[in-house]
């Protein structure tokens, strides 16, 4: 969908993955080791997963930006630094606790809240190569 925009508008696209640092944290206060090599493997995961997109979507000046820490601070904080026009973001992006949700919320309803600028919330249903949002129509 970003790509989409981004080619209509003749904009550039910053993409933008954030491994969230918290999970990891919360496992290793339970006295379980992360091993280096798994969080190295999710990063260059991450990287292939934005090289496979970028290579099948050229004609697009784009930069791919992965960070770590907390998912919403970290989109903000690069939303205000890079003085975003527009955040893509999708509905539902990853294992989050459900507790953590009933309290606080998921990553993209508190982008849609706090954000600098217009945020386009993608649902997890979209069909790319129709065009369009295939989901419950209720």
């Amino acid at each position: 969908m970003a790509l989409s925009v981004a080619r209509r508008y003749e904009a550039e696209l910053l993409l933008l993955h954030v491994v969230d640092t918290r999970t990891l944290a919360a496992v290793e206060r339970l006295g379980v080791a992360v091993a280096t090599g798994q969080v190295k493997a999710n990063r260059r995961r991450v990287r292939l997963s934005f090289r496979g997109l970028m290579e099948s979507e050229r004609g697009v000046n784009s930069r791919r930006v992965i960070l770590e820490g907390a998912p919403f601070m970290e989109i903000m904080r690069m939303a205000r630094t890079e003085k975003v026009d527009l955040i893509v973001i999708g509905a539902y992006g990853g294992r989050t606790d459900e507790m953590e949700k009933i309290f606080f919320g998921s990553t993209a309803e508190k982008v849609v809240r706090a954000a600098p600028c217009p945020v386009l919330c993608v649902p997890l249903n979209v069909d790319r190569a129709k065009g369009g949002y295939h989901g419950d129509t209720k």
